[in-house]
């Protein structure tokens, strides 16, 4: 695979399963194939059938063998399983869609897998090194019937916020919801494994939150059929506490 980012640089994956030999062969060239670099260490011996570069960030490389998937954010030194709900099975094929971000997985008679990497391409050595990195959040449109079904028929129309943050070490972290003003509407826990972590957040009210809001707000808060009270429109900040590391995002509701 002829590199996107320089075009000295090479990525080879090779295969003798046919000679009876298991062993990871994945190498890299950045003077056109006169030497190469061993890059398949971290990788369990398996024949390798793929290996391809992300378009955005040169470092972040992804591989598939026939035990499973791996990526490396370091242009191969060093490896990591990436199998969350994948099957472990042989993969063959890997494409990434450029706009929509996505990492199409084509896997030996278990269909094909599709995953947003966009958190992956923002990866840097920078971030790596870190104890906790939160990423960036996307602001959301508030919505008047949140918490409330059109029909008996139909579930309520409920909001959510994916808080995805990088730690170098599993540990359980805390969570917590604050208005700009320092209100805290909301806290959690979350056993958080090495690496990447989701935190998934309904966008309500927790009952002391509200209580410390109307403290502070003279302001209705009305109550959905769901049983839940949910953030009014303004701006919040959600810090996250763990691995001896403190690091806050903000989001808007609209």
């Amino acid at each position: 695979m002829a590199s996107q980012h320089k075009k000295e640089r090479v990525y080879v994956a090779l295969s003798g399963y046919r000679w009876d030999d298991f062993t990871t062969y994945l190498y890299t060239s950045d003077d056109h194939g006169k030497t190469w670099k061993d890059i398949g260490e971290g990788i369990p011996d398996s024949p390798v059938n793929v290996i391809i570069e992300d378009p955005k960030n040169e470092n972040l490389l992804f591989t598939g063998t026939d035990n499973g998937l791996y990526v490396s954010f370091n242009r191969g030194e060093s490896w990591e399983v990436f199998q969350n709900g994948l099957p472990n099975v042989a993969i063959h094929d890997l494409v990434i869609q450029p706009e929509a971000k996505h990492l199409l997985v084509g896997s030996h008679g278990r269909s094909i897998y599709k995953v947003d990497i966009s958190k992956f391409q923002q990866m840097t050595p920078e971030i790596t090194g870190k104890n906790l990195h939160v990423f960036k959040l996307e602001n959301i449109k508030h919505y008047e019937r949140w918490g409330n079904a059109r029909s008996t028929w139909r579930d309520p129309n409920t909001p959510g916020l994916d808080v995805v943050f990088y730690n170098s070490e599993a540990d359980t972290f805390e969570a917590t919801i604050k208005t700009v003003h320092g209100i805290p509407v909301s806290a959690t826990e979350i056993v958080a494994d090495k690496g990447f972590n989701i935190l998934s957040y309904d966008v309500a009210f927790s009952k002391s939150g509200k209580s410390a809001y109307l403290k502070k707000n003279k302001k209705e808060l009305k109550e959905a059929k769901d049983g839940k009270t949910y953030l009014p429109k303004g701006e919040y900040t959600i810090e996250i506490e763990g691995n001896g590391s403190s690091e806050k995002t903000k989001f808007k509701i609209e």
